[in-house]
């Protein structure tokens, strides 16, 4: 990757003076309405917008994950027993957690690197207008830095499959997503698997009592990872403009339809 600070490019002021000009006069005119220029302040590399290193290779991994974070939901029948609209709010705020556990459990690991900038030309052709892929949140190094830094943590506990599908049991059924119609039900449902996941750690590890807590405290990270970071890492390659939570509704509930 290019380690070098994009906010300094006396380089390219020097190659391409008239493009540069160009643009020092839209940017002069889109910041001068009244507005006290404030100091530059450099934090490039958090900024930096990223994309797969290895694109098909990774994508073919996170969409086996995908599917098989859809069957477990899917196969569950606590969650089938809930209210449909429950079922979407639940699917709506948990999928992403969810398959962050696929991940680790799946141990996939990927490598990024900076995406390519859009050319000086495209840019003041463009002059202020946004693209599509521009509006949506565009993965960055310091969205990836986090993902990696949570999978590394559920690595370093070393997690059984008993533990990760009691973890995933209590992720999926989060009582405090709003407007569930059935929220006592979903709580006692998240209650029953956290006890279910505390008996299955004191049997495997009964030499660690911390490993509960520690687990649980792990598990609390991923709601710091924003859906659409996966979404953009990991599926805007292949599924283009489709909506991604339109698939995931599609793969647990058209069939049954059907």
């Amino acid at each position: 990757m290019d380690n070098r600070c994009h906010c300094s490019a006396s380089s390219d002021r020097l190659s391409n003076p008239i493009l540069y000009n160009i643009l020092s006069q839209v940017d002069n005119e889109n910041s001068s309405f009244g507005s006290t220029s404030l100091p530059h302040r450099c934090n490039c590399e958090t900024r930096w917008t990223v994309c797969l290193l290895r694109l098909s290779e990774a994508c073919k991994d996170a969409s086996a994950v995908l599917v098989k974070t859809a069957s477990f939901m899917k196969n569950l029948p606590a969650f089938n027993q809930l209210p449909p609209n429950d079922q979407f709010s639940l699917l709506k705020a948990c999928w992403a957690p969810l398959f962050i556990l696929g991940l680790a459990q799946e141990h996939v690991d990927f490598e990024v690197t900076e995406s390519p900038a859009d050319s000086m030309l495209k840019k003041i052709l463009l002059n202020g207008q946004q693209s599509p892929e521009t509006k949506r949140e565009q993965p960055t190094m310091a969205g990836v830095s986090k993902l990696k830094s949570c999978l590394k943590k559920f690595w370093t506990l070393d997690l059984s499959p008993k533990e990760y599908a009691y973890l995933k049991g209590t992720t999926i059924f989060n009582p405090d997503v709003p407007d569930l119609n059935a929220a006592m039900f979903v709580q006692g449902l998240q209650q029953e698997a956290q006890h279910a996941l505390s008996e299955v750690v004191q049997l495997l590890h009964p030499g660690d009592p911390e490993r509960f807590a520690r687990i649980l405290l792990t598990a609390s990270t991923l709601q710091t990872i924003t859906p659409s970071l996966i979404t953009e890492l990991f599926f805007r390659p292949v599924i283009g403009q489709t909506d991604l939570l339109e698939l995931l509704v599609d793969m647990l509930f058209c069939s049954e339809a059907s």
